[in-house]
């Protein structure tokens, strides 16, 4: 039987300490990750998604995104209280979603994009009556976009685009 040495027995005490302090170090990294994803996620869904199973986003950090119906803006008088309703269906782009609709309540300051036929995202929590309750700043609504084709143009009517005058060269002037 050969003697034991010293050295080896160090060495594997050492080796334990190593395996433990990096087991130890790694599971409170993804201790602390896991805690403070949880409070930060917000749930990105289309109001077809929250209405096709609403008691499973109930009281969860949602940002929902559609388009306002026409019409249903209601404010109440001398007040920023807004109750309107964000629906998904022929208006979605690129492709049409499956039409579904849901409440929304908001107290504050509307960005001025914000109207009947809007694209919007709201963020908020949906309540036991599947109405969501937008957070203050919590309506995001999109901008018509300057670089839609018109009607009418060779770009609407999938001609090559209209010529640009180059600007001349500095070895001209």
């Amino acid at each position: 039987m050969p003697p034991v040495t010293p050295a080896s027995g160090a060495s594997r005490g050492t080796a334990l300490k190593i395996v433990l302090s990096v087991v130890a170090v790694t599971g409170a990294i993804g201790f602390l990750l896991s805690r403070s994803l949880k409070e930060g996620v917000e749930n990105y869904k289309h109001v077809d998604e929250v209405m096709a199973s609403p008691e499973s986003f109930r009281s969860k950090r949602l940002q929902v995104h559609g388009n306002v119906v026409n019409g249903s803006i209601e404010q109440v008088k001398g007040t920023l209280q807004y109750r309107f309703k964000i629906e998904t269906g022929a208006m979605s782009k690129p492709a049409p979603r499956r039409p579904a609709v849901i409440t929304a309540a908001y107290t504050g300051i509307v960005p001025d994009t914000f109207k009947s036929g809007a694209e919007v995202v709201a963020k908020g929590s949906l309540g036991p009556d599947n109405v969501l309750a937008v957070v203050p700043d919590g309506i995001m609504a999109k901008c018509p976009s300057k670089y839609d084709a018109e009607k009418g143009s060779p770009l609407s009517a999938g001609g090559p685009p209209p010529a640009v005058p180059s600007a001349p060269s500095a070895a001209k002037l």
